[in-house]
């Protein structure tokens, strides 16, 4: 039997919190009033509500899934916002974070890519955090090590840029990408390979997985978790949101 998307089991985990949270508020209303048949006049009552009103339950759930998302992302936040050495975009001081889970071989953090340059324009205290998740291809996981590889030598936003502007992952373009960012290609070649980048690596993939990360590009701002494309407007929202926080 398949196992449920992770969009049901966030349904059914709301669906869930919501009955606990209507059955403890009917046990609570019915203590109150003494005992009795109290509590199933309430229940009664309750139910005729959600019928006469659907939309309180997907108001429910989507709260509820809200509050356990922030408590997920709440759990490892400092690991989350702690970046590889140099795998940072923007101000690498900067007071406002936004994390980026990217694969190079995806087209849609190709897409956003310009997004995020511009909202780095637009905000001089935006430090993005770049977490490499690298599951679409198989070529995926070289590309991630070597950009972790630039990262070492400080010239990640470089090769990030011209990775993405190359369009694919195979070996050439990898190492095209690491020519016009300016690399030592033997050093960046030996720290690819280097246990530091295949526990970076590792890490990323336990975070996702802890958060319920399953594609790219996935973004986390403050107590906030998008996944997709987004786009400049809403991700501007999402870093706005994690200012106030």
């Amino acid at each position: 039997m398949a196992e449920p998307s992770q969009r049901t089991t966030n349904l059914l985990l709301s669906l869930s919190g919501l009955m606990l949270l209507l059955g403890g508020a009917a046990a609570g209303w019915a203590y109150g009033q003494g005992g009795g048949g109290s509590q199933e006049a309430f229940e009664a009552r309750v139910r005729a509500y959600l019928v006469n009103n659907p939309e309180v339950l997907a108001e429910a759930a989507e709260a509820y899934r809200e509050q356990s998302q922030g408590k997920q992302v709440g759990e490892v936040a400092d690991q989350l916002e702690e970046p590889f050495p140099g795998a940072v975009l923007g101000n690498p001081n900067g007071t406002v974070v936004l994390v980026e889970f990217t694969d190079f071989a995806c087209t849609y953090c190709r897409t956003s890519v310009a997004d995020v340059e511009a909202l780095v324009a637009a905000n001089p205290d935006l430090k993005v955090v770049i977490r490499e998740l690298p599951i679409i291809a198989p070529t995926s996981e070289a590309a991630a090590r070597w950009g972790l590889a630039a990262a070492e030598q400080g010239k990640y936003p470089a090769f990030h840029k011209a990775m993405f502007a190359a369009g694919r992952t195979d070996l050439a373009s990898i190492e095209g990408a690491a020519r016009a960012a300016g690399l030592d290609l033997e050093r960046a070649r030996a720290y690819a390979a280097s246990p530091a980048v295949t526990a970076e690596i590792a890490a990323n993939v336990d975070l996702a997985r802890k958060l319920g990360i399953n594609g790219t590009p996935s973004w986390v701002a403050g107590e906030q978790l998008a996944t997709g494309a987004l786009g400049r407007d809403d991700l501007g929202k999402l870093i706005a949101e994690a200012r106030k926080q």
